[in-house]
């Protein structure tokens, strides 16, 4: 059984699609700044998590195998 694709299903797809992407768009709005520090924070904290995750998991592979012999 051969694939059966046509240019109108294909066309009609990439259609949908870019008018759902333009929906969206017409929906979005600039956030205000109360929202964008908001945003910024959050996002500032959870980098700073992830790094201090990162350097604990670090150390732990890094000393711990070197004290345990």
């Amino acid at each position: 059984m051969a694939l059966d694709i046509s240019t109108k299903n294909i066309s009609a797809r990439v259609s949908d699609t870019i008018n759902e992407y333009l929906r969206v768009l017409k929906l979005a709005r600039k956030p205000t700044r109360e929202e964008f520090t908001m945003i910024s924070k959050i996002a500032g904290a959870g980098l700073i998590l992830i790094g201090v995750l990162g350097f604990i998991i670090y150390l732990l592979v890094t000393v711990l195998p070197g004290n345990l012999y």
